[in-house]
């Protein structure tokens, strides 16, 4: 309508956007997808957490006696809510996972997790030596001088968790392998169903919780002055684990070259969408597409073995964002706690949270959502440490989550070096996941 786009471009009292007047909506198309990227920005939960965070510590400088005794009330109640949710979520991830892959069990399944096992807890072992290597050489104090006390809590509403964190994860495991060698189908289904409603409440109301208890520990973390006087330290830990990120996909592709007798930059050239898209996402599954598409363009990956691995590794091997954690836990451990955890219980920590990843679900956070039990179980941090422990994770969740989708490639080149080694002919596998 050329008349009407002259009449509003000679009216300066008409107020129309410009990119309304364009009749190929080229523009419009332009903006709907500006404005749809900075809705999911908004949304998404490291801004949530991010918002909350600032918010929490500007609050935490401002605040007096009286409000801080709202903050540190509704902060324990929230913690007390979140504690009696793990349990549930560890059945909830754990047993389903187990008899999932029970129903597809074959040679190469057992062999594609062992990899992701050994991988995530191999580099969490080696985040556990670098953790007693640079941690102590941070500047880290934990009695800061001129803290301020918190207030009591006005009224403790204690809700108890239905079973204790290790006994959720040996019944998990126990289930798990029971329902899948009596091929309890309707076992099976019912825990199928449990993970759904466990995912729920995640969704529904644990994630809708934590920035608003993010905010609440934050206030009081800013109001006892703890920290504003650690945040370069948390900045440093940060580039730390992301040099780690790359030292251990290094490791991960010179292992699989060596192994498949074939050259890792083959695939690894070919990676960097997925990479991109995973630290865009912050989910495995949801860059899954991406990274099956980039795997299927390199040479030495064979198709059958894209196409059973790349999916199934989406799922279970979660290497970087293990390897992120035990340098966070370790951090925060000598931040809030004065100590570094001891050899022995870190040793158990990391073989443990090996299992705990690969029962996590793709998603943002999935690994440290699944792992809360063994942080409070095996760790002992309260509920001040999980808060703290789920804000910076999830604040650099996307570069883990990048790891473990470019780590996948160089799993899915030891599958084929391990068909090539043994003559397994061709086939096309479907898994269901």
């Amino acid at each position: 309508m050329p008349g009407l786009t002259i009449l509003i471009i000679m009216n300066p009292y008409i107020v129309i956007p410009a990119w309304m007047v364009l009749e190929n909506g080229q523009v419009r198309e332009g903006r709907g997808r500006e404005v749809n990227r900075m809705k999911k920005v908004v949304t998404s939960l490291p801004f949530k957490l991010l918002l909350g965070v600032v918010i929490g510590i500007v609050a935490g400088q401002f605040f007096g006696t009286a409000l801080m005794n709202v903050v540190v009330t509704v902060k324990f109640v929230l913690g007390e809510f979140i504690n009696f949710c793990v349990p549930l979520i560890i059945i909830g991830f754990i047993a389903p996972s187990i008899t999932r892959l029970g129903r597809n069990a074959s040679r190469m399944l057992g062999v594609a997790i062992f990899c992701a096992y050994l991988s995530s807890v191999l580099a969490a072992f080696m985040s556990m030596g670098a953790g007693y290597g640079l941690i102590p050489h941070l500047s880290i104090v934990s009695e800061v001088e001129g803290l301020k006390e918190l207030p009591e809590v006005v009224f403790q509403l204690e809700i108890p968790q239905i079973m204790s964190v290790m006994s959720a994860l040996v019944f998990s495991v126990l289930i798990g392998l029971a329902a899948t060698w009596t091929k309890a189908v309707t076992v099976t289904n019912i825990l199928e169903e449990f993970q759904k409603i466990v995912l729920e409440i995640v969704t529904r109301i644990v994630i809708p919780v934590l920035p608003v208890f993010i905010g609440f520990t934050f206030c009081a973390l800013s109001y006892e002055g703890t920290i504003t006087k650690q945040l370069p330290v948390f900045i440093k830990i940060v580039l730390i684990v992301m040099v780690g990120h790359f030292i251990w996909m290094t490791v991960l592709y010179t292992v699989a070259g060596i192994y498949s007798k074939s050259n890792p930059l083959e695939v690894i050239k070919n990676y960097g969408p997925a990479y991109i898209t995973a630290v865009g996402t912050m989910s495995s599954a949801a860059t899954l597409a991406v990274a099956l598409r980039c795997a299927k363009k390199s040479k030495p990956l064979r198709e059958d073995m894209v196409d059973f691995g790349i999916p199934l590794f989406a799922n279970i091997h979660l290497c970087g964002s293990v390897l992120t954690e035990v340098f966070f836990v370790m951090t925060v451990s000598l931040i809030l706690y004065g100590q570094l955890p001891s050899v022995g219980m870190m040793i158990l920590f990391c073989l443990l949270l090996g299992i705990f990843a690969i029962g996590a679900p793709g998603v943002p956070g999935g690994t440290v959502m699944a792992s809360l039990g063994l942080i409070t179980g095996v760790l002992g941090f309260d509920s001040t440490g999980t808060a703290l422990m789920l804000t910076i994770f999830a604040l650099q969740d996307s570069f883990g989550t990048a790891c473990n989708i470019t780590g996948d490639g160089a799993l899915t080149m030891i599958l084929t070096g391990y068909a090539n080694r043994h003559k397994i002919e061709k086939q096309d596998l479907k898994i269901e996941l």
